[in-house]
């Protein structure tokens, strides 16, 4: 059986307000599509003690501290998107320049400079204490909606009708399962979350790109699969599917007990999704590997759509940009708020 060479599986990221976030073993970058048709771009070196450490060779404990770690990423990545594309369009009192169209009739590449927004030499956005609360606050709001929610509600099945301790455990991971399909439908009947959901295309298709060695220019990458095996959406599936297997071994036990239990398995639970993603990832030549991950795939249908062209090139600038740190060709420390003259692409 063949498996992808480690470095194949450094890149990710997730899409953000008018933008998208990539992320290698060793930078970010974050590229915003302005009100002005323009792309701005933050960048700047991940955590080494983290992505380079001995910690993220450690199966099982390296899910957990990645995980930990992109949360923060990830929020710091959206109010960085929010300065760009929304608080700047309020400031000058303009409205959104379609990105295509401002090119001229005929013309099929998006307009606007690439405008360098790095802010090494400063605060980082988002950075110390506040970054961290606020990855506190979205992961105790998840762990209560999406885990403790459904252990209770199944417990008070369990206590008022005498079902079985394996029925309930599966009554529990039904209720979980149609609260994260629930959540990721109705949120996607929003116009800025559909958007949302067309730079998360964007961003698969980008990495489904690279990684085929295609060469990245919006009609090439337009061409590849909008799922990729490496999804967060197909993270949380996972994690649901290996919470009702896991939680079925339990005996019966009471309200409190049970509701502890959810909180005391989930970094186990969640470290077992990760190394289960990151092992069908590299082996998706293997039809069974394929046939068992097919639901995470099927899953990313409800939190993607199919991107346009100017979406399309703003993730091409992101995964380019930690593409050039990674092979040393821009020295993320010597980068400042400064307009790159050439245009983007």
């Amino acid at each position: 059986m063949q498996t992808k060479p480690e470095n194949e599986l450094n890149y990710g990221g997730q899409a953000v307000i008018e933008g998208v976030m990539m992320r290698g073993s060793k930078a970010l970058a974050v590229a915003v599509r302005n009100p002005q048709g323009d792309i701005v771009v933050h960048s700047e070196p991940l955590n080494s003690r983290i992505y380079g450490g001995r910690m993220v060779k450690i199966p099982f404990v390296r899910g957990l501290t990645l995980l930990w770690d992109a949360l923060g990423l990830g929020i710091k990545s959206l109010m960085f998107s929010a300065d760009v594309a929304i608080d700047e369009e309020e400031e000058n009192g303009t409205d959104p320049v379609d990105p295509v169209a401002a090119n001229g009739e005929g013309e099929t590449r998006p307009a606007g400079k690439i405008l360098e927004a790095d802010d090494v030499r400063g605060e980082p956005v988002l950075a110390g204490p506040v970054r961290w609360i606020t990855v506190l606050f979205s992961l105790s709001a998840s762990v209560g909606i999406f885990f403790l929610l459904p252990a209770f509600v199944a417990g008070l099945f369990e206590s008022w009708l005498g079902i079985s301790n394996a029925l309930t455990n599966l009554i529990e991971g039904v209720i979980r399962l149609l609260l994260l399909i629930g959540y990721v439908s109705a949120i996607s009947l929003m116009p800025d979350v559909k958007r949302l959901y067309g730079y998360h295309g964007a961003e698969h298709k980008t990495i489904n790109a690279y990684e085929a060695g295609a060469k990245l220019i919006p009609n090439q990458v337009a061409r590849f699969p909008i799922e990729h095996p490496r999804c967060g959406t197909a993270f949380l599936l996972t994690v649901v599917v290996i919470s009702i297997l896991i939680y079925s071994l339990f005996p019966p036990m009471g309200l409190a007990l049970r509701l502890l239990s959810r909180l005391l398995l989930l970094p186990v639970i969640a470290g077992i999704a990760y190394e289960f993603i990151r092992f069908s990832a590299r082996h998706q030549e293997n039809a069974f590997i394929r046939l068992i991950t097919r639901p995470n795939l099927a899953l990313q249908r409800l939190t993607t759509r199919e991107p346009d062209e100017s979406m399309l090139e703003v993730a091409i600038v992101a995964l380019e940009r930690v593409l050039a740190y990674e092979h040393e060709t821009i020295p993320l420390a010597e980068t400042g708020d400064v307009t790159i003259p050439a245009q983007a692409g």
